[in-house]
């Protein structure tokens, strides 16, 4: 490739003054169930695909219903390639649509990014480069807009970043390693973790890019409301987190008979993302008032990880017409099935 892909922090925004003819070689899978149609999202989405579509081959695996289905090929048969999931049928049909689209690559460096993504030419090519000496890659979402639900998770990314790396919407992954391991489990609830994992059990090399910013558009409200409960439910596949999560509850109602130790305790919290705020250049993206959502959004989670585990009683989370147990096969059990069950323990 003629540009020069620069290593430092890379903001994937928008298109505006990027042009470049060179073309990428690798492939950007989308999977896609919209229950609906829904006009506004799909001329947003047209639009972004019009872009990408220039930089490197794109496949949309929808498993939408037929009527949605059908307005969606109309639309983009002729943009992108646009099929439907093709394979054994999973609980997680996110990960049938993975999967589907990982078999019918083009090329072994792949994209993987939920419809709500939003790469630019620089942060494609940084993805690519990054691909070339990992198997699989994670960058840092970022809300391109900011409504108040938008600003409440964006202080959960920022704890994420201030302890570890955030999870986000889109990976890159070694498409031949994942199909030599037989891909992952379409079972799990999160299958995010479970394909990271997996990677990294079947031997692979697992790279956080914190500097990698990708844009990513805030759900609706009403989204963002239903995801709570759930997004706590993922504390299951990491028990050390849980066992974190579930004291908190009893920790805030123990401060709260002292206004001092409250005040202590969001002071820490509100210090503590904005370490992650500031790491790996975050404030380029992440406002200064990010931070300060810190102390609500642990109010949330210690109220609904105690909800997940309601959940968990009741048979698992609720995800699409059932519920699903597991959020994710912890490490060793994955170490043992790909015969490396004597490495070191890793949660």
């Amino acid at each position: 490739m003629s540009t020069r892909v620069d290593v430092g922090p890379a903001v994937a925004t928008s298109f505006e003054d990027e042009h470049n003819d060179d073309w990428l070689e690798a492939e950007y899978v989308l999977p896609l169930k919209w229950a609906n149609h829904r006009a506004g999202e799909m001329i947003q989405l047209t639009d972004y695909l019009l872009t990408i579509s220039e930089y490197l081959d794109v496949t949309i695996v929808d498993g939408s219903p037929g009527p949605v289905f059908a307005a969606h090929h109309a639309l983009w048969r002729n943009l992108v390639r646009h099929i439907r999931p093709d394979g054994p049928t999973m609980r997680n049909g996110k990960v049938a649509g993975v999967l589907t689209g990982i078999r019918l690559a083009r090329h072994p460096k792949v994209i993987l990014a939920d419809d709500d993504v939003r790469y630019d030419r620089r942060g494609l090519e940084r993805m690519v480069a990054e691909l070339h000496s990992a198997d699989l890659v994670r960058p840092q979402n970022y809300f391109t807009v900011l409504p108040w639900h938008a600003r409440w998770d964006t202080a959960r990314s920022l704890l994420n970043r201030a302890v570890a790396s955030d999870y986000p919407g889109t990976l890159g992954v070694n498409r031949d390693l994942l199909l030599s391991l037989g891909g992952y489990d379409g079972d799990v609830l999160f299958e995010n973790l479970e394909l990271i994992r997996t990677i990294r059990a079947g031997g692979g090399r697992v790279r956080c890019v914190d500097d990698l910013y990708v844009g990513r558009i805030p759900p609706a409200f009403g989204h963002f409301a239903r995801q709570r409960v759930r997004q706590a439910y993922d504390d299951f596949a990491q028990p050390a987190r849980l066992v974190l999560e579930l004291a908190l509850l009893p920790l805030l109602v123990w401060s709260m008979r002292r206004p001092g130790r409250l005040a202590g305790f969001a002071a820490m919290r509100l210090t503590l993302a904005e370490v992650g705020r500031q790491r790996s250049g975050g404030a380029q993206v992440f406002p200064v008032t990010s931070a300060l959502w810190a102390p609500a959004w642990l109010l949330e989670r210690a109220i609904c990880v105690w909800l997940a585990v309601g959940a968990w009683m009741l048979g698992g989370a609720k995800y699409g017409g059932s519920r699903l147990k597991r959020a994710a096969n912890s490490t060793t059990v994955l170490r043992v099935k790909f015969g490396r069950g004597n490495s070191t323990l890793r949660l």
